[in-house]
């Protein structure tokens, strides 16, 4: 077993041997992170400090380093021992490298620095690119996450305004995800993400990430909902006593409650069960009745769902036209995904319907469909300090042009008279990236209120 969160482990193989791999009299190491386009064309930057709170807040130990040694020595890799040995001792095991970067929940324009980082202990200039597997991971999964929930957030807002009522934007995406991901720590991390830009979740992980690294205070909510278990276990015969006991343990007034209806005929169950049986009951109860499909096409289960439900519950139309459900909702759960959400939205609205109508839960498709090239995400160095002169440095292949890095000590700025982000080298423009870790030691804190802030101005 490893020793906890040991960042000399966390690392490719190949990049043990890199120590020797550098111009002799090297001394400095810069290198930057980006997403180099891909699905969008801006990436919401989130992840970062969470990452230096767990992996590089706390010193190197002798153990970490015995353990490393061991595990190399029969791995097949040459171990910079004295390396590590140097920070322990010269640096009391803190990592003398500086990070800067754009303030988290930012939406930058692809093909831009996100962060630096470099070192700053001449002896340790293999330690930047070392970085680079961890580093790199902890910035393109919770981006990748925070920039889907955040575009999906546009399309949904788009058809509140259109056809409904904006404020309610906030509860629209419920996340579902955490039992479709890889681990424990991905839930955490992309429930995180989400959360910046809506409040509705059922992934615990990410509230305790949340608040854990960031200092939220209470940063998603959810509701009483069924599941096929509890309600099959009723029995096919007794699936109105199912509903209603939801009714009977979580119908207040000013509650929401889900409950899931197509264990067996969803139709049967919205006209009959809910729309007669239990319409009384739904309607004296003062609560909001959720009813979730959770099979089938959800374009045509929706459009006929939607129908049933308005001509037995009633409906209002509102001031922009659009027909709003009296005391009942719909969440659709299943195989959802930004063109599910966008298509079936469309196709309600075309019918008369308005957005509020309808909530979404997105579960493997929000937190685990996703990957580094969703929006090609990289960590390049470009410049070095050989022989005490800083040396720009870049990759260009010819079989792919998009796989061009940056050269030089590149960073981000913000173009006043164009009013956009620009990433270069240019010293008569002012950088807006900012020192977040250096020495070992976090320089600057973000809380996620702040986050969240950041995102939202760029609705």
């Amino acid at each position: 077993m490893t020793t906890s969160n040991n960042i000399i482990l966390n690392t490719d193989s190949y990049k043990v041997s890199m120590y020797r791999q550098y111009p002799g009299n090297t001394t400095g190491v810069y290198s930057y992170v980006e997403s180099r386009g891909g699905r969008y064309d801006h990436t919401v930057f989130f992840g970062l400090q969470g990452f230096i709170k767990e992996y590089l807040a706390n010193p190197i130990t002798r153990a970490d380093i015995d353990e490393a040694a061991e595990i190399f020595s029969w791995h097949g890799e040459p171990f910079n021992q004295s390396g590590w040995e140097y920070i322990l001792n010269k640096h009391g095991g803190y990592l003398p490298v500086r990070i800067k970067a754009i303030e988290e929940g930012t939406v930058v324009p692809v093909k831009n620095v996100l962060l630096t980082i470099e070192n700053t202990d001449p002896v340790c200039f293999w330690l930047t690119t070392y970085l680079e597997t961890a580093l790199l991971r902890a910035i393109w999964y919770p981006s990748t996450v925070a920039t889907l929930s955040f575009n999906i957030k546009k399309i949904i807002k788009n058809y509140l305004e259109h056809s409904g009522t904006p404020s309610l934007i906030d509860y629209k995406l419920h996340d579902f995800g955490a039992r479709g991901v890889s681990s424990l720590e991905s839930a955490g991390i992309g429930g995180a993400a989400h959360l910046i830009n809506f409040l509705g979740t059922d992934t615990v992980s990410g509230l305790l990430y949340a608040r854990k690294y960031y200092g939220a205070n209470r940063p998603g909510f959810s509701i009483p909902a069924a599941e096929h278990s509890t309600i099959t276990s009723w029995g096919k015969d007794n699936e109105v006593l199912a509903y209603k006991n939801m009714l009977d343990q979580y119908a207040k007034p000013g509650q929401i409650v889900a409950v899931v209806s197509d264990s067996y005929d969803i139709f049967h169950a919205a006209e009959k069960l809910w729309g007669e049986e239990l319409k009384e009951q739904v309607i004296n109860s003062g609560a909001i009745v959720v009813i979730r499909p959770d099979s089938g096409d959800p374009i045509r289960v929706n459009t006929k769902l939607i129908e049933i439900l308005g001509r037995q519950f009633g409906y209002t139309v509102n001031d922009k036209g659009y027909k709003v459900l009296n005391h009942v909702r719909i969440i659709q759960g299943d195989g959802v995904n930004e063109l599910a959400i966008s298509t079936l939205l469309g196709q309600l609205c075309a019918f008369g319907w308005s957005a509020d109508n309808i909530n979404f839960g997105m579960g493997g498709g929000l937190l685990q469909q996703i990957d580094r090239d969703t929006q090609k995400f990289a960590m390049k160095c470009s410049a070095a300090c050989v022989n005490g002169e800083w040396i720009p440095v870049l990759k260009q292949p010819v079989t792919d042009p998009g796989k061009q890095s940056k050269a030089g000590r590149v960073t981000l700025y913000w173009d006043k008279q164009k009013s956009h982000f620009y990433s270069g080298v240019e010293d008569w423009m002012e950088p807006v990236l900012e020192t977040v870790f250096e020495n070992g030691k976090i320089v600057k804190e973000i809380n996620f209120e702040r986050v969240r802030s950041n995102t939202k101005q760029y609705l």
